[in-house]
């Protein structure tokens, strides 16, 4: 009951934002500010007081070993990505950006709501692991493919302006939160209830915004050729049985290793259309996998949470 609860809510919280977008005039272009707003105030703001006050010196060092599963399952979908896009005949033009969606999934925007509504606020930290392994790699590897697929073949893999990126506003107030907690230094009251305020408008914000994308696409323009099913495969059976594969042999909390399946669960990144476009590579291919993979995620995201409670997927 709590599993069907969780997905009504966020099926609901989705339908709000096609409402929205249905009846109230709004798009893609006119809510940009809801992204903005999630990832530069609501999440830091929710990554403050979460760590802040429900986590403990001993607990964060304890997970630090968790960071091996994420950096290892999506360092081996890349690599396989990349064959795979060979492998289907894919043009050189979208070669780098196809690699990166094999990959590389929203663990942030719609990971975190996502993860909260389905096992609480003791899930954050846990996503927040698999979000760092993700944006590191998204940043390097994933920014140089798709910088090549467009004008910028000389592009470097540690280029400076995408290594400063890594530290977004979410994963600077996490590590500040951390740094907060194993140093011993408590925050005022006030501050952590403004932030667990204006944090708790971060899952509602995000799905709303999800919503209005979904009512935007043109649906009749999507054909499920090798590249879309390829990626539909990689997303939500490929990448989870690694991630699945992996915690068999690193012994990790039941509930981190089920939020990494969900993590490694999750559609393309929105950030892979906006640097197809900055880098004038195949922008709009990248869009339209984006939200198929959006919509479809809405399905099978019940289907993992029914898998992982009724089988012993770990071992």
């Amino acid at each position: 009951m709590h599993l069907i609860d969780s997905v009504l809510a966020i099926l609901l919280m989705i339908g709000v934002g096609v409402f929205a977008a249905w009846k109230m005039g709004f798009n893609e272009q006119n809510s940009t500010a809801l992204p903005r707003l999630v990832i530069g105030v609501t999440l830091p703001a929710y990554m403050i007081s979460n760590i802040s006050v429900n986590y403990s010196s001993e607990s964060l060092i304890a997970m630090a070993p968790g960071l091996s599963v994420p950096f290892a399952a999506l360092g081996i979908c890349y690599v396989l990505g990349t064959f795979v896009a060979r492998l289907i005949g894919l043009p050189t033009n979208r070669r780098g950006t196809f690699t990166s969606m094999f990959a590389l999934s929203n663990t942030i925007f719609i990971g975190l709501p996502v993860n909260l509504m389905l096992f609480g606020e003791k899930s954050t930290p846990y996503v927040l692991l698999f979000y760092i392994a993700n944006t590191v790699l998204f940043w390097t590897v994933g920014v140089y493919g798709i910088s090549r697929d467009g004008d910028s073949a000389s592009a470097r893999v540690f280029a400076l302006a995408n290594l400063k990126r890594v530290f977004s506003p979410p994963l600077t107030s996490f590590l500040f939160a951390v740094v907060c907690v194993l140093a011993g230094i408590k925050l005022p009251t006030l501050v952590l209830s403004v932030c667990k305020t204006v944090g708790n408008s971060t899952t509602p914000l995000s799905m709303i915004f999800i919503g209005i994308v979904l009512h935007s696409v043109d649906w009749r323009s999507i054909r499920l050729d090798r590249s879309l099913a390829s990626l539909i495969g990689a997303r939500f059976i490929l990448a989870p049985l690694v991630v699945i594969a992996l915690c068999r042999f690193v012994p990790l909390p039941l509930l981190m290793k089920q939020v990494f399946v969900i993590q490694a669960s999750m559609p393309i990144m929105t950030q892979t259309a906006i640097l197809a476009k900055t880098y004038n590579a195949d922008y709009k291919y990248a869009a339209v996998m984006t939200s198929v993979t959006t919509l479809i995620s809405l399905v099978t995201i019940p289907m993992v949470m029914l898998l992982m409670n009724h089988f012993d997927l770990f071992g």
